[in-house]
């Protein structure tokens, strides 16, 4: 299929892989009161953006990079060892476990998605080398490169998917006009190609040598914070 065709499933909710179970941080937000309408929401999201979402379009772009240059008559044993070192940094960029656990619950379901959509030797090898799991932007990306999508388009997809969970979450959460919050996502859209663009620019020669510091590490505090309230939460809607 076409990589725009590709593309829109992987950023589709509706695709069977969890995504619409997770709030993305505004579920806990709203109990707490940090977000009661529309303006607080929009703030949310840019902020979500520039921070996680950022850090989820450049892990994403990598994977897909690196499954597109998974050879398979290369020694598989380096191609596995690649794969936990790129789901390693995703694990060093995510300081919260509540938050771990909820990337790698998503990866794990999108990348058992994708081997059937998709079918790879850059997925089954990713299977193999993070068998718990890898964390999602990871299998966003491999799952990208199986479907033909560059690792700006998987970088799009990642950076799209940071904040229409949490919006359409605020929708259902606070009974919002789904046509006000999809107008704060429109008004997010520069922002989203800047954080795809920026996300690829990351990458370089070392990134396809196995090493990849250059990659942003954005820290989002809050974020975190509401992760581990929203885990020890026994009333709640969304599973993170």
């Amino acid at each position: 299929m076409g990589a725009d065709a590709a593309l829109l499933l992987l950023a589709d909710s509706r695709l069977p892989a969890g995504g619409h179970a997770h709030s993305g941080g505004v579920e806990e937000a709203v109990r707490l009161g940090a977000v009661t309408g529309t303006g607080d929401l929009a703030r949310f999201l840019r902020g979500r953006l520039a921070t996680a979402g950022l850090v989820t379009a450049a892990l994403a772009a990598a994977a897909c990079e690196l499954a597109a240059a998974d050879d398979p008559a290369d020694d598989p044993a380096d191609g596995v060892e690649l794969w936990r070192r790129l789901d390693a940094e995703a694990d060093a960029r995510t300081a919260s476990p509540a938050q771990r656990e909820a990337a790698r619950t998503q990866g794990r379901l999108l990348l058992r998605t994708s081997r059937r959509m998709w079918p790879s030797a850059a997925l089954d090898t990713l299977a193999r080398a993070v068998p718990e799991g890898p964390h999602h932007p990871v299998a966003l990306g491999a799952a990208g490169a199986s479907a033909g999508c560059t690792p700006r388009q998987a970088a799009l997809a990642a950076a799209y998917t940071s904040v229409t969970g949490p919006a359409t979450a605020a929708v259902r959460l606070l009974g919002l006009d789904p046509v006000t919050v999809h107008r704060l996502l429109a008004d997010l859209a520069p922002a989203l190609d800047d954080a795809a663009h920026a996300a690829c620019a990351s990458l370089g020669d070392a990134a396809r040598q196995g090493r990849w510091h250059a990659l942003p590490g954005h820290s989002a505090p809050a974020l975190d914070l509401l992760a581990e309230g929203h885990l020890t939460n026994p009333m709640k809607l969304f599973v993170s």
